[in-house]
Formats: structure tokens, C-alpha cells, sequence
């Protein structure tokens, strides 16, 4: 049996709400925007949301890049949110919602459309919950989910299938916590999400060397993730050793991140895919850490730096700097010893030419 090919544009019903529709004038709204109209642009009802190529008069679609202009000229879209340098290129017959800051207002109208799917309240039949544990108001604990004694499980919060929700671990309000996820020793805030595979509050890396081999050293600290705070799937976070591992609020984690026992993120953090956070490392407020970068422990890295992929971080990271390569220096010096390598390179070929 051949399978329905799923919708071509964004939001498949099978898999995401919709609301709507809504006025130009709702979502302008709602996401801060100004309405300017091209010639002959009337008043239009939109159902959705859609890529500029592909939206019709009844969708909205979005514009942030000059590359992309030439869809921009040709779009049949009844709106479009695009930033005030392009207004002036707005096709005949389109509305535009003008914003400042475009991709925001994009966010803000596709999650007006599509919001979060609300929790279904209840507990599934094959979900084993200690007698112990309290859950608040709307709480909605999926199959074969377990949740441990004297845990406690804040209103709204959403347990998806087969997570395993350790003794004592305290959820906020509103939170997703995603299949298969498993959360020790561990006190969360609000409006926490943690996508399925996520590992919160295992045993932190830590031995001591006895005559025999190694001896593992009691971790005794948790972890603790502010509100708002997002972490991948598949992430792992370990708890502390003696003191807390903490996650500030409002910080995202990707897919495939480690960070270990006692590291300290400050707020509105990104450390994306594949990157690792040894032990004890202290980053402040808004900093960037890109992919597969790697830091080693007890370091500071300082308010709102940016940490390049692959990244090889030995030393401390001051305030606002930019660091590349391994190990680390600053991007200006990282690329003026590529470009002074690649001339020795060329000099080296001709010579032995």
C-alpha cells in the first residue's frame, strides 16, 4: 500500500495544531509589526504560513535575506514580514508586515498559527507513579512513563512516553519533558523543555586512582535549569560533584551536547551540536559556544563571547572576545596565521618547482 504523501507546506496537520485564520491586522499585532500595502492590495483572511515560492494569497510568508528578492518579486503570498530596507520592493497586490526584527516577528506569527500542542491532563494506564510523588494541576504523564517517590511534577507539565522521572526531582510548570528522557537528581524551573534522549543528573566523571585502579568518587551535587531553558536531544548534563550543576535561565542546548559535573552556564547561553563542556567550567551571560567546540575544565569563559566551532578552549576566554582553532586565539590572529601559512605553502610549491 503506497502512503498519502504528506502536505508540502509547513504545519502538517498530522503533526501540529492550527488556529486561525486571523486578520493582517491581528498579526501585525501580535508580532509589533507595521503594515505597509503594495498597490492594489486589499483586505485578505490568512490561514497560514508558507515559504515565499510557495505561499498563496491566503498565507504569509518571510523575508530577512536580499538573496532571495527575486522570490520576493514573484510571490503570490497575501503578506509578507520582511524588514523596512525592503518595503520599497513589495510586489503589486501584497501586504507587508514590517519589523525591526523580522525573524522574531516570523516566530511570533508561526506560533500564532501553530501554537504548543496544550497538555491532555491524566495519567496512562501503563505509567507506574509512587504513591509519594504530587502532581499538579493538568498534568498529563504518558505511557509507560516512572515517576519516583516524593517527586514533584508542577501544573501543566507535559511526561511524554517511557521517561524516567527519578526520587526527589522537582519539575516546574508548564514544562515538556520528551520521550525517553531520564531526570536524577535534578530541580527544573519553568517552561523547560528537554527533547527525547535527554540524560539530566547521571554520575558526573569523576575517579580517584587507588592501588588497585580506579575508585569512583561520590557525586553528591544536582542539576539545576533555570526557567525557560531548552536542552537537545539526546544531551547529557551531569549533577555535581560537590557543588551544583547549573544551567541559567533562558539558555539553549542542542542535540549531542555534554557537559559535566559543576559547570556553570550563565543565562540565555547557546552551546550547540556536539560540543563538550568539561567539568568545573564557568560560562557567563549570552555566550555562544559553536559546534564541536571543546572546553577543558576549571576555566572562565567571559559575558557574551563567542567560542568558534571545532574550538580548542585551554584558557580563560575574557568578556566579548571571538576565539577560533585549537587552541584557541582570537579570529583576527587565527586568520592571519592561515593566510601567512597558505603564502609559505605557495613560496615552498615554487621552489621546489
Amino acid at each position: 500500500m503506497t502512503p498519502t504523501l504528506p502536505d508540502a507546506l509547513p504545519g502538517d496537520p498530522r503533526f501540529f495544531d492550527r488556529q486561525g485564520p486571523f486578520s493582517v491586522e491581528e498579526l501585525a499585532a501580535c508580532a509589533d509589526a507595521e503594515i505597509v500595502r503594495g498597490d492594489g492590495a486589499g483586505e485578505v483572511s490568512l490561514r497560514g504560513v508558507a515559504p515565499l515560492q510557495a505561499a498563496t494569497s491566503q498565507e504569509i510568508s518571510f523575508l530577512d535575506n536580499r538573496r532571495y528578492l527575486p522570490l520576493l518579486a514573484e510571490t503570490k503570498a497575501g503578506a509578507v514580514i520582511l524588514g523596512p530596507a525592503f518595503t520599497d520592493k513589495l510586489p503589486p497586490g501584497v501586504i507587508g508586515l514590517v519589523s525591526k526584527a523580522p525573524y522574531l516577528a516570523w516566530a511570533r506569527i508561526a506560533a500564532r498559527f501553530h501554537p504548543v500542542m496544550p497538555s491532555r491532563p491524566g495519567v496512562h494506564p501503563t505509567a507506574l507513579v509512587d504513591e509519594t510523588a504530587s502532581l499538579g494541576e493538568g498534568v498529563e504523564i504518558g505511557p509507560f512513563v516512572t515517576i519516583g517517590a516524593h517527586a514533584e511534577i508542577g501544573a501543566g507539565t507535559v511526561i511524554s512516553a517511557h521517561a524516567a522521572i527519578g526520587d526527589g526531582v522537582v519539575i516546574g510548570a508548564h514544562n515538556r519533558i520528551g520521550a525517553h528522557v531520564s531526570l536524577s537528581h535534578a530541580m527544573l524551573g519553568d517552561r523547560v523543555t528537554l527533547y527525547p534522549g535527554a540524560r539530566i543528573g547521571q554520575d558526573g566523571f569523576g575517579f580517584a586512582v587507588g592501588p588497585a585502579g580506579f575508585e569512583t568518587v561520590p557525586q553528591l551535587g544536582r542539576v539545576l535549569l533555570g526557567h525557560d531553558v531548552e536542552i537537545g536531544a539526546n544531551s547529557t548534563i551531569d549533577r555535581g560533584s560537590m557543588r551544583d550543576t547549573i544551567i541559567g535561565a533562558g539558555t539553549r542546548i542542542d542535540n549531542l551536547v555534554q557537559i559535566g559535573h559543576n559547570a556553570q552556564l550563565g543565562r540565555c547561553c547557546i552551546v550547540v551540536s556536539q560540543a563538550g563542556i568539561s567539568g568545573s567550567t564557568e560560562l557567563g551571560d549570552f555566550v555562544t559556544i559553536a559546534a564541536q567546540a571543546g572546553l577543558i575544565g576549571h576555566i572562565k569563559i567571559g559575558d557574551k563571547a563567542r567560542v568558534g566551532a571545532q574550538c580548542g578552549v585551554m584558557s580563560d576566554v575574557e568578556a566579548g572576545a571571538d576565539v577560533i582553532g585549537s587552541p584557541a586565539m582570537p579570529f583576527r590572529e587565527f586568520f592571519r596565521n592561515v593566510a601567512f601559512l597558505r603564502r609559505l605553502a605557495k613560496k615552498d610549491g615554487k621552489s621546489e618547482a
